[in-house]
């Protein structure tokens, strides 16, 4: 599925492109096949510019931001432990998931998924991402502005009572032609469940490490 908004001025403000997997609804019936759109692997970062307005670095306020580091202070390669955990409770992700209007009842019916594959509803995906990016600001608070999302997989489960922690890798760093307010930061966020990420957790040799739940690749600007 691909989508795209307009402003009234006709200028376009978001494009993505989604695909699923939906139940069948005859279980015998043979599989179509995977249909999988050919995409770039990342968003041109010369696009990035237009995505944020003017910042006037010089009024900015880092103290109130919560950090010092700025655009310049993040080297390709450095990688980040957020260190936080943050539990997930029942009500929290219902109430969540309700506000993001996804109304899946996998995520909401546990009379239903009681006697489904896991026994009990599964946390929504999009919680799993704002958590992870609720946790990065422990290391990436000047990461104001998500300009772009390249890709991303939910890698495993997540379900309420398990704790969620994230690290960051910078894959790519790149000066805005025009703007010299703001820089943009290429961006994996890989969240855990029960799994504290000292020590980076990804993969275990060629598989992935059994406590990754998300892996997400975006762009975020930054003030220089």
């Amino acid at each position: 599925m691909r989508s795209t908004g307009f402003k009234q001025d006709g200028a376009k403000v978001l494009e993505y492109v989604r695909w699923v997997m939906v139940r069948k609804r005859d279980e015998a019936a043979a599989a179509p096949g995977d249909l999988v759109p050919e995409l770039p692997a990342a968003l041109d970062p010369a696009t990035l510019g237009a995505a944020c307005p003017t910042v006037v670095t010089r009024s900015y306020d880092f103290a109130l931001a919560g950090s010092p580091y700025r655009f310049g202070d993040y080297q390709v390669g450095e990688k980040i432990d957020h260190v936080d955990g943050m539990t997930v409770e029942e009500a929290e992700h219902a109430t969540a998931t309700r506000l993001y209007q996804n109304t899946a009842r996998v995520h909401f019916n546990q009379f239903t998924e009681s006697k489904g594959r896991f026994g009990r509803r599964l946390i929504y995906g999009g919680h799993v991402i704002s958590l992870a990016r609720a946790l990065s600001f422990n290391g990436l608070a000047n990461a104001f502005h998500i300009a772009g999302i390249n890709g991303g997989r939910h890698v495993a489960p997540l379900f309420a009572g398990a704790t969620v922690f994230a690290w960051s890798e910078v894959l790519a760093k790149v000066e805005l032609a025009g703007r010299n307010d703001v820089g943009a930061l290429r961006l994996r966020t890989i969240a855990t469940k029960d799994r504290p990420c000292a020590d980076f957790p990804l993969k275990e040799g060629t598989a992935d490490d059994p406590a990754v739940i998300l892996d997400l690749d975006y762009w975020v600007l930054m003030p220089r």
